[in-house]
């Protein structure tokens, strides 16, 4: 017979809206977890399962509601989570949403990185990761003004308001497409089940059987 929660029972879910959605209901799916009332939600922003309440959330305020106690776990991807810098525990990669960070610049540009730092003593960078991309050069001693956009970054150094800019590309076709070119990688990103630490202490067992249970899922996804 199957065990319906009761109320003390849920665990709070977050799960991203967007790119994630759909693989981040089919993991919870194969996990084992109820998510039919996540597979056409409408409108509807909260929706209960038989043993956890999902909030379906914008993929940058995912951090937050973790961090802040308002969902004991979620799915959010990497780069969220690193640019927010907020505390949440980090349990499972689940594989899935896989991008990267880049450096790109125009093809037409004729000098290279260093040539134009050492000449320029300063290098503009548009993005829409400030923390990642201070983070990233920092890290290589470069003196970097970021400029933060909010969307259409590849179109930054194309009108000259900067010399690159940092991003996430999956296949690299809009980079080429806007005649840019990758300089460097910064880092990889997939998604990841994270949990808010006091909900980790409070509900051991919640916490860590989704986690165990998502763990075997992907395994057994990539043994298939």
């Amino acid at each position: 017979m199957v065990r319906t929660a009761s109320a003390g029972d849920l665990l709070r879910v977050a799960v991203p809206k967007g790119a994630l959605f759909d693989d981040s209901v089919a993991a919870l799916a194969r996990a084992g977890y109820d998510v039919e009332g996540l597979r056409d939600p409408g409108r509807t922003l909260i929706v209960r399962g038989r043993d956890a309440k999902f909030v379906i959330a914008k993929p940058t305020d995912v951090p937050v509601y973790v961090a802040y106690g308002a969902v004991d776990v979620a799915i959010a991807g990497r780069d969220v989570l690193e640019e927010a810098a907020l505390e949440v525990v980090e349990l499972v990669d689940l594989r899935f949403g896989a991008c990267r960070f880049v450096v790109a610049e125009p093809m037409s540009a004729t000098r290279g990185a260093e040539e134009l730092y050492r000449h320029l003593g300063q290098i503009r960078v548009a993005t829409k990761y400030p923390r990642i991309t201070e983070r990233h050069f920092a890290k290589r001693g470069l003196q970097v003004e970021i400029i933060r956009l909010a969307g259409n970054i590849e179109i930054a150094p194309l009108i000259g308001i900067a010399d690159w800019i940092v991003d996430i590309t999956a296949t690299g076709t809009t980079l080429r497409e806007n005649d840019l070119r990758v300089v460097e990688e910064v880092m990889g990103s997939t998604a990841r089940f994270v949990a808010n630490p006091a909900s980790l202490a409070t509900k051991p067992d919640l916490v860590t059987d989704m986690a165990d249970r998502l763990s075997r899922a992907v395994a057994a996804g990539e043994g298939a």
